[in-house]
């Protein structure tokens, strides 16, 4: 609609929105959150989760709601059809941009539940960030390192149970949580570096995929793969607000949830090869998919 504006001005503006809808989400969500937290009944809990939800939701709109009014894109999107808002998934992509954060919110808003990431536990006191996310009850991850284990052997197996009580509470509640598998942005250096055998992708990262999978697959129901593809390339978060694309190409696969990829990767060596083998398979289709949808 202001698709007309100097690109500079765009951005600006867009910023100056993205920032006010980001600073009034902790003073909806913190108030509510405290109520839930000092009144200790489960349906009443339960009542929070979801208003604290759909204010996340509202927060997701006004955003989308910024994004179409200063830009003008072709959204290419197939795979979203069937896709249900109380269903529990496992939601994973490619990684090129922070932009690649927009899109999802864009375009899985309301036809699945509201995504949240397995977050360090250091992320909680980043400002308006961490107290919207301990809001929103977003899993806090605790990894040790093989040091520290060998130091203290009695946390072995401890990461794994904090996170399963973590995800106690999305057992009664819709969730779906995203995982970027390169652990990173794409870029032509990581890529030359890592010397990834993949034409458009970086290695996945195995061991973070696996952790999910072994604490919350009992409760997913289905694995949603999405390739993003920018024909232009991908741009900065400044460059996108500024009008630099006007393109974007997305493809949703969706599949079911096997026992044959939950298990112990850290301790059983067998399974850890199964599920590498099965997780190259996948990012190798993945890649290919990438190829069609860039020619």
């Amino acid at each position: 609609m202001l698709s007309f504006l100097p690109g500079l001005v765009r951005g600006v503006l867009s910023v100056i929105m993205y920032f006010i809808n980001t600073i009034l989400i902790p003073v909806q969500l913190v108030p509510l959150a405290l109520l839930k937290l000092i009144v200790p009944i489960n349906a009443w809990r339960k009542l929070c989760n979801r208003m604290l939800n759909g204010i996340a939701s509202n927060w997701v709109y006004l955003n989308k709601l910024n994004l179409r009014l200063m830009n003008k894109i072709n959204w290419d999107v197939s795979g979203i059809e069937d896709l249900k808002p109380n269903e529990w998934y496992l939601v994973v992509a490619n990684h090129q941009s922070w932009v690649d954060i927009l899109v999802l919110q864009n375009i899985f808003h309301r036809k699945i539940p509201f995504l949240k990431f397995f977050m360090k536990k250091q992320m909680l006191w980043v400002p308006i960030i961490g107290l919207a996310c301990w809001s929103l009850d977003f899993p806090i991850m605790r990894r040790y390192s093989e040091t520290q284990l060998q130091k203290r052997p009695h946390l072995r197996g401890k990461d794994m149970e904090i996170t399963r009580k973590a995800c106690e509470k999305f057992k009664t509640i819709p969730v779906s949580i995203m995982n970027f598998l390169e652990g990173t942005r794409f870029t032509a250096e990581k890529h030359c570096k890592q010397q990834s055998p993949y034409a458009n992708l970086l290695k996945p990262r195995a061991g973070g995929i696996a952790f999910v999978l072994a604490a919350m697959g009992g409760q997913l129901h289905r694995i949603l793969d999405v390739t993003i593809v920018y024909p232009q390339g991908a741009k900065s978060f400044w460059a996108f607000l500024c009008g630099k694309v006007s393109e974007i190409k997305i493809r949703v696969q969706s599949f079911p949830i096997h026992k044959e990829i939950i298990g112990d990767y850290s301790q059983d060596m067998e399974f850890r090869k199964l599920f590498q083998t099965w997780l190259n398979t996948f990012w190798t289709e993945k890649d290919r998919c990438i190829n069609a949808l860039l020619h």
